[in-house]
């Protein structure tokens, strides 16, 4: 067959991922921290935009506001929001035309000016003094920091301080030490004499149990420093039982085999008791009191408060800058006398900024409507607590507000909506059901709150197996299987029965 080229005509639709969709699409998935680092670097990168910074009378104004997009906005200002940009680069305005056709200023003024979050602003509060350096905290060190200065307070030479350093250096945040012997010799060329010494030496620091490589060893370790410091024979006697217990019946003891464990010992299951107390006495992480966690402080995306039995949605802007185009730029723009280069250069930006301001404002729109329709679906649970949540999924909003799912899903990522049951993700309120026996579903986050009231209120000598709380659950109406059961009590992180009973 001869290789020939032909010439055809073919009419198709297709979705155009444009740079412009790419920045909405992006945008619209941003947490506001986020959000606020792209905005700041926009503004680094082009000069046509700047911030809107208002004299001290348009701040007071601005405060006096209650913020945000409420539910008394009736949609008018702004554009009509549409779901995606779509269509080519080609199809797009000039930059002149889109800024002649669009007063960008007063296309945005009521959305940035008028609907301010409600509440104190961060930004437009009074400038305070900074805090005195001796009334700063200092930062806590962590379990290496402590172990390294008892190390060098200690008399060891430098080869042994640097063995002891490998050792340390390979602790993970809980103490335990995760390689072996022969690869701290192969790591630091040390013989295994020197290492054996060095690890005894790390072990033999505060928090006692440090650099173990098992649970066991770890309170192995801290019984044996208790029975060092015990004040009284009949307190040396209990510490030794004890750490047989956990030296040769380990297993028992794990899995609460009491009767087992009582014959093991040649004792009743009841004496027992003060060998458990030790146990439950000894820190199963050492290295835990040193975490270095900080608190994570979460800004909400929406606050949703109820006024006259009605629920205000309001989005938080706060501390978002007010974006608006350079005038300067837009009258040289409008010049005939002006360098082609140069024209098309602030062509380009104003097109930019024209495209990213459309973009933001889509976006808190975007994210009121879903809010909105959140709302609209989950009164009950605002209304009367977690008992009345319902069951929903990204289809059934997506179908309410007429756009994708996959645009609901962008939107619910990494956004926290305040309500006056708490602070939650959006992501929270969208979660499968279960069947039940009234004909509606029920939540399975209900559910889950439900298996963890059972579990509160059951007797700790007899814990309920899954097939009891299952049936439990039955007769209140709930239909779901035993293996449904384990599933939601392991995502709660709550133990089988047998780790639940508590025999003394």
């Amino acid at each position: 067959m001869a290789l020939e080229q032909k010439l055809r005509l073919k009419l198709a639709q297709r979705l155009v991922m444009t740079p412009s969709l790419q920045q909405a699409i992006k945008l619209l998935q941003l947490s506001r921290l986020e959000l606020e680092e792209t905005l700041s670097q926009e503004i680094l990168e082009n000069p046509v935009l700047e911030v809107e910074e208002g004299d001290e009378t348009a701040e007071q104004e601005a405060g006096d506001h209650d913020g945000g997009v409420d539910s008394s906005d009736d949609g008018q200002s702004g554009p009509e929001i549409v779901e995606t940009p779509t269509g080519a680069d080609d199809s797009l305005p000039s930059a002149e035309e889109a800024y002649r056709d669009i007063d960008v200023e007063a296309f945005f003024a009521d959305y940035l000016g008028d609907h301010r979050p409600e509440g104190p602003s961060m930004a437009a509060g009074d400038p305070t003094e900074a805090v005195p350096l001796e009334n700063v905290e200092a930062g806590a060190g962590g379990l290496a920091e402590h172990l390294l200065w008892q190390l060098h307070m200690l008399d060891c030479d430098a080869r042994m301080i640097r063995i002891a350093e490998y050792i340390v250096g390979n602790l993970d945040e809980d103490g335990f030490l995760d390689i072996s012997d022969d690869e701290i010799v192969e790591a630091t060329g040390a013989p295994p004499e020197e290492v054996a010494q060095a690890l005894a030496t790390v072990r033999s620091l505060d928090p006692a149990g440090v650099a173990a490589r098992s649970l066991q060893e770890c309170l192995l370790r801290q019984v044996d420093q208790l029975i060092a410091v015990a004040s009284s024979p009949e307190e040396v006697v209990l510490l030794e039982r004890t750490s047989i217990v956990i030296g040769e019946y380990w297993d028992d003891l794990l899995h609460q085999r009491w009767e087992r464990l009582a014959g093991r010992c040649g004792c009743q299951v009841a004496e027992l008791k003060d060998m458990v107390d030790v146990v439950q006495r000894l820190e199963p992480k050492p290295g835990r009191v040193f975490h270095r966690e900080r608190n994570q402080y979460i800004e909400p995306d929406v606050h949703i408060r109820k006024v006259d039995d009605e629920y205000t949605i309001l989005l938080n802007d706060d501390g978002l800058p007010r974006l608006r185009i350079n005038s300067r730029y837009a009258r040289m723009l409008e010049g005939a006398a002006l360098d082609p280069q140069v024209a098309g250069y602030l062509r380009e930006k104003m097109r930019s900024a024209v495209w990213l301001m459309k973009s933001i404002d889509q976006r808190q729109r975007t994210i009121y409507k879903v809010a909105q329709s959140i709302v609209a679906f989950q009164r009950d649970f605002l209304d009367h607590g977690i008992e009345h949540l319902r069951p929903m999924v990204l289809r059934q909003v997506a179908e309410d507000i007429g756009m994708h799912e996959s645009t609901i899903s962008r939107v619910v990522s990494n956004k926290y909506m305040y309500t006056p049951r708490g602070l939650f993700p959006m992501k929270y309120f969208f979660h499968s059901g279960v069947d039940s026996a009234q004909g509606e579903n029920v939540s399975s986050l209900v559910v889950k709150e439900r298996i963890k009231k059972v579990v509160e209120a059951e007797d700790p000598a007899r814990p309920l197996s899954d097939s009891k709380i299952m049936r439990m659950l039955q007769r209140e109406g709930i239909r779901l299987a035993r293996r449904t059961v384990a599933k939601y009590r392991e995502e709660m992180a709550i133990p089988s029965s047998d780790k639940r009973r508590k025999v003394f």
